[in-house]
């Protein structure tokens, strides 16, 4: 049954078409999958469909929801946000209240959409963190998001698009940030609610192999146009377009140029000594005895599940949370210091030689303020001041991570996400970093982008000798990028060598794990 139907969409802004999209329909039980690389109209078309368009832009077409005709953009159409239609983001970390416990974020939502008293708020609450499979729902209710990993939070943003009882759900690539097995089941939940309760699931996503797995229908987005359509099985195994064929093929991750590796005799930049972070209130570490060195021009990829301690390293790496125990020692300049020691005037300065790239390019760009701005942001923190140098070496960054310095007056949302995480890593090299930490930085993209940001990633260390730090659970990605990898479980490292002999022949119970849950890995040897 066709629950709702999006009719001759044209986005625009004052100066030309940015989006055509003549016709998609949602079915009851269904799952319609919307693909691209970035900046093919993706998140427009979500956008527009939930009536959340950038100030700037317009959007002409209308909705066909019960037989009636809604004009986008009019009363009516306002009305099904939230109700009849629900979204989940991209990041829910992002679009959760932090400040707020998750079962007041939920009852709040469900007082305002239901008009349910407070009680009964909070047992519907419960039942939906039951129903989308949060372990300990009475004690979730009470937590704050951030104390959560990925895939929970996931579920609990999942919860809250249910809380409406819609009838279409929205899913904004919903697995990019989440490791292979965590992003399975998450689909695989998907999957249930809408064969138990009739939703029609209109995925996006540049995940072909998933969307290959969950969708019925798929319609392939290139610079604003639908160039194909059709069932999934028959669009990609039979691809017609040219690009749909290259979107297919991009899926299969070839070898980029063989990095140079390190070598042991390499000077060391940064080692870490039995490193040891405990969040306040949590129940166990997420970080417990970890030890590690990183050698000049080299890079070095941590991996793990969702929750193992990947990014919680990352951080008390560069100093950015406080508890932390044990030693983080850098060498720079003839000098040893330990950050974890380091009064904070000296911190500062060191600062500009650790850069940091983070997963999500939404929250870590201030929407208020120029792309030129933004990545000037640490040359004027460290003292330039000269508006012509500062546009120089703007504009020069843009071009090294393949945007246009034109675009340096423009505002974070004027750009796709693939192109907002570029100039986030052109902001993380503005100081020059020695080191730079990447934050599944690459998560977010699509396999053509993604290919492309690793071979500058490869190429930067290459010529500046940059030291990386590569947190991610894309296996795939790290056999590409990295000499060594380092396996995490729990918050400790339980495996450690060489990248491609790590994968090759896993020692490890949780190694051979990822291995087995995540795609085949692809990748042909450097020739």
């Amino acid at each position: 049954m066709n629950i709702l139907s999006l009719r001759s969409l044209e986005v625009r802004d004052r100066q030309r078409t940015l989006l055509q999209l003549p016709s998609l329909d949602l079915h009851a039980s269904r799952c319609t999958a919307l693909v691209g690389e970035s900046g093919s109209g993706k998140s427009l078309t979500v956008q527009a469909l939930l009536g959340l368009l950038p100030i700037g832009l317009v959007a002409t077409g209308y909705l066909v929801v019960d037989g009636n005709a809604i004009a986008l953009g009019s009363p009516a159409h306002r009305a099904l946000a939230g109700h009849g239609l629900a979204w989940v983001p991209q990041d829910p970390l992002a679009s959760l209240h932090p400040l707020k416990r998750v079962g007041a974020q939920l009852a709040e939502t469900l007082r305002a959409a239901r008009g349910l008293a407070k009680a009964p708020a909070i047992d519907e609450a419960r039942a939906l963190l039951d129903r989308v499979q949060v372990p300990d729902s009475i004690a979730a209710l009470r937590r704050f998001p951030h104390e959560f990993f990925g895939g929970q939070r996931q579920r609990i943003a999942i919860a809250l698009a249910l809380a409406t009882r819609p009838r279409v759900l929205v899913a904004d690539e919903p697995t990019a940030a989440l490791d292979a097995r965590i992003a399975r089941d998450v689909l695989r939940l998907l999957d249930r609610l809408r064969e138990d309760e009739g939703l029609a699931v209109l995925l996006v996503s540049h995940d072909l192999p998933l969307v290959a797995a969950h969708a019925e229908q798929v319609l392939v987005l290139r610079r604003g146009e639908v160039v194909e359509q059709g069932a999934t099985a028959d669009v990609l195994s039979r691809p017609a377009h040219a690009y749909t064929r290259e979107l297919v093929a991009s899926g299969i991750v070839h070898a980029l140029d063989a990095p140079h590796a390190a070598g042991d005799d390499a000077d060391i930049v940064l080692e870490a000594r039995d490193l040891r972070l405990r969040y306040p209130g949590a129940p166990r570490d997420a970080l417990d005895g970890v030890d590690l060195v990183l050698r000049r021009g080299e890079a070095l990829a941590i991996v793990g599940e969702s929750g193992s301690g990947k990014s919680s390293l990352g951080r008390v790496l560069l100093r950015l949370v406080r508890h932390a125990r044990g030693e983080v020692r850098l060498h720079q300049d003839g000098r040893v210091v330990d950050l974890l020691r380091l009064p904070p005037r000296e911190l500062r300065h060191l600062r500009r030689v650790l850069g940091i790239v983070f997963q999500d390019p939404y929250a870590s760009l201030d929407p208020r303020m120029r792309v030129l701005d933004l990545v000037t942001e640490p040359l004027r923190i460290h003292g330039e001041r000269d508006a012509a140098v500062l546009r120089e070496k703007a504009g020069a960054l843009m071009r090294q991570v393949g945007l246009d310095a034109a675009m340096l007056d423009r505002h974070p949302h004027a750009f796709s996400g693939g192109q907002r995480q570029r100039i986030a890593i052109a902001r993380a090299l503005a100081g020059d970093p020695v080191l730079l930490l990447c934050d599944e930085a690459v998560s977010a993209l699509d396999a053509h982008h993604r290919r492309a940001i690793l071979q500058l990633l490869t190429d930067l260390k290459r010529e500046r000798g940059l030291s990386l730090l590569f947190i991610t659970h894309d296996l795939a990605g790290a056999a590409l990028l990295a000499e060594r990898i380092a396996v995490m479980e729990h918050g400790r490292i339980v495996e450690t060598g060489a990248t491609r002999e790590v994968l090759a022949s896993p020692k490890h119970a949780h190694t051979r794990a990822l291995l087995g849950l995540d795609e085949p890995l692809a990748v042909d040897q450097a020739p």
